[in-house]
């Protein structure tokens, strides 16, 4: 399935997407910082920093390096932690364009042939739905996806 992207209630958006590897490994390419690393970035801003504390009340970071020493990151703790079905946790960005914090759900369910995910995640307000609809996401989410899908052959089996 390519990825699918749309407003979801008043403040909401919801990303689906498909892979073809077993449910453990794409729950594993979520958790492991070490994984994380080698495909969430997006248009030659690699992942820098990724501290992930995966269990309830455990604390996330992540921090992106661009052109010219440019740098994006975002702070957030896990709220559920369900392995390997449902991992929720929140997100503020150091530089909060999105007017407060946002609350990402991720549902891993098994399909033939590999795993979808539907991740959801709720804004702060309408507003800020929207402003992150207006920006290319949809784009640097799919290449990075697109880079998932190279690895997870790798580490599907891997424990």
């Amino acid at each position: 399935m390519p990825l699918e992207i749309a407003p979801l209630g008043e403040r909401s958006v919801r990303i689906r997407r498909s892979f073809a590897a077993p449910r453990a490994g794409v729950w594993r390419a979520f958790t492991e910082p070490a994984l994380v690393t080698k495909w969430l970035w997006a248009r030659a801003h690699p992942m820098i920093e990724c501290v992930q504390d995966v269990r309830p009340g455990g604390q996330l970071r992540w921090v992106w390096q661009g052109p010219a020493g440019w740098r994006m990151g975002l702070s957030g703790s896990y709220l559920e932690v369900v392995p390997p079905v449902r991992l929720v946790h929140t997100e503020l960005f150091d530089e909060d364009w999105t007017g407060g914090e946002a609350v990402v759900t991720i549902l891993l369910h098994d399909v033939a042939g590999g795993t979808a995910m539907e991740m959801t995640v709720a804004y702060a307000s309408p507003a800020a739905r929207d402003a992150v609809l207006r920006t290319p996401m949809a784009e640097g989410m799919e290449e990075g996806y697109a880079r998932l899908d190279t690895f997870l052959p790798l580490w599907a089996g891997a424990a």
